[in-house]
């Protein structure tokens, strides 16, 4: 790549967002460069093989929430490592009083459940005669005003940490859980909500979250990434930081600039290199985000900077099969804060697909830190793996030590929808309104899931495709 080269998308970060916003642009003939600062693209999503173990450092799976999924693993020819996980793994477990108890699947598994009191069952007759919210709520507030304590303590506050590693206090309903959120909004109540909302997503051919399907893919999830970068070939720059982004504020199209509004400065192999684009789409964490726009706009480089992130430490742990008790016919388990352990949850990786764990081995994925115990993810690794496999010891019916270990620690793992949160995401509407041709996609805007990022990542590759038309049309 030239020192100085004229495109007309440049997307910074090479995470899933960024590289399936590249992929649909360049299926419209788009010149698009990508440019990741890292070794490898994935972002988050990383995966090694080492002793016979698959072991996910970031995501372990996904949910196929939409169909662009199924899209983008077409077009990038990764359908024969597809994998949907073991259907056992509907079984997800919740501890109680140091107990694993199976969340209900069906009316009268919830009926018949331990987990849940008989006057926090009869509480649920309530809910569809409760009053909406006055004003923005806390998930923590929303779930005790329509379900009650129970059901925020042993249900919906071990799922927040599961999904965001979070204290449900601490998010906006309206911003982290928004189907939930509209749920009230539109049908006045939760279980009236849930029957509408079921009959209409069938009209509309619509898959909703919880009977989406967990997948992955046979070489783990980066393998996911990786296959849309390797479909981009030279357009994308690895090793490659963005050191700044300047705007020319040039909005015709003159001989001088053949429309390249944007200077995108990067160093590469310890020189300095340029890329003058038409549009630029920032594919990285809001913090980095606010580094590059901060020239451009100080007022939102400060609203990014106040995106929070909960760091959490990933442990994974091989065992010899013989010297876990448990069956771990399940997707794991997950911890409520009021049983005061020092992990969020486990997942059963070798349950949930093939080749994660050598014949007669298990592998399991512990996880540490989050909004409840942030200080715990910043441990050493040693103390990590001593932690995880103590919390362990009981709850599965572990009798030896561990075999194989390996930890990741994420100082800014999942961005957290707290409280006012919407008003942060406006100001980087204004920004894109304000600025033509700069747009941001991550996961701190639209959703943390893969599907999220892929839908936003469609969007954004849609409006960049559309601004750049309007732009060849003057």
């Amino acid at each position: 790549m030239p020192a100085s080269e004229q495109v007309d998308v440049v997307v910074i970060g090479a995470g899933i967002s960024g590289l399936a916003a590249a992929h649909w642009l360049s299926r419209k003939g788009i010149d698009v460069r990508v440019l990741e600062k890292e070794s490898e693209p994935g972002g988050t999503m990383k995966t090694v093989r080492e002793e016979g173990y698959l072991v996910e450092l970031g995501p372990n799976s996904a949910l196929e929430t939409t169909p662009l999924i199924s899209q983008l693993v077409s077009e990038t020819g990764l359908q024969q490592d597809f994998l949907y996980a073991n259907p056992a793994g509907r079984n997800r477990y919740i501890v109680k009083h140091g107990k694993l108890h199976a969340l209900p699947l069906s009316p009268l598994s919830f009926l018949t459940t331990p987990l849940f009191s008989a006057s926090a069952k009869l509480r649920l007759l309530r809910e569809p005669f409760i009053e909406r919210a006055t004003h923005e709520e806390s998930i923590a507030e929303f779930v005790r005003r329509r379900l009650g304590e129970e059901f925020l303590t042993y249900a919906i506050d071990p799922f927040v940490a599961g999904i965001y590693a979070a204290r449900p206090d601490m998010l906006s309903v309206r911003s982290a859980f928004p189907k939930l959120f509209a749920l009230e909004e539109r049908y006045g109540g939760l279980l009236r909500g849930m029957v509408m909302g079921r009959r209409e997503r069938k009209t509309r051919f619509e898959r909703s979250k919880d009977r989406a399907k967990t997948f992955s893919f046979r070489n783990g999830m980066q393998s996911f990434p990786k296959r849309i970068a390797d479909g981009l070939g030279r357009n994308v720059l690895l090793s490659a930081r963005v050191t700044g982004i300047r705007d020319s504020g040039r909005n015709e199209v003159s001989e001088e600039s053949d429309g390249a509004r944007f200077l995108v400065e990067y160093l590469h192999a310890d020189r300095s290199a340029e890329l003058r684009a038409r549009t630029v789409i920032l594919a990285t964490p809001a913090r980095i985000a606010a580094s590059l726009l901060k020239a451009l706009s100080s007022p939102l480089a400060r609203t990014l900077e106040s995106v929070t992130y909960s760091p959490v430490a990933s442990v994974f742990l091989g065992y010899n099969r013989e010297d876990v008790g448990h069956a771990l016919t399940g997707f794991g388990f997950l911890v409520p804060s009021v049983e005061q352990r020092r992990i969020l949850g486990c997942l059963w990786s070798s349950s949930l697909f093939p080749g994660r764990a050598p014949e007669g081995r298990v592998g399991m994925t512990v996880f540490i830190g989050g909004g409840r115990q942030p200080e715990l993810a910043a441990l050493h690794n040693d103390k990590l793996v001593d932690l995880a496999a103590s919390e362990l010891k009981n709850i599965v019916q572990i009798r030896g030590k561990p075999v194989y270990w390996k930890c990741t620690s994420w100082p800014q793992a999942i961005p957290q929808y707290e409280l006012g949160y919407d008003e942060k995401m406006q100001a980087v509407t204004d920004f894109e309104g304000e600025s033509p041709g700069i747009f941001l996609c991550s996961n701190y805007r639209g959703g943390i899931s893969v599907g999220d990022c892929i839908m936003s990542a469609a969007a954004v590759a849609q409006r960049a495709e559309e601004y750049l038309r309007r732009f060849q049309d003057r």
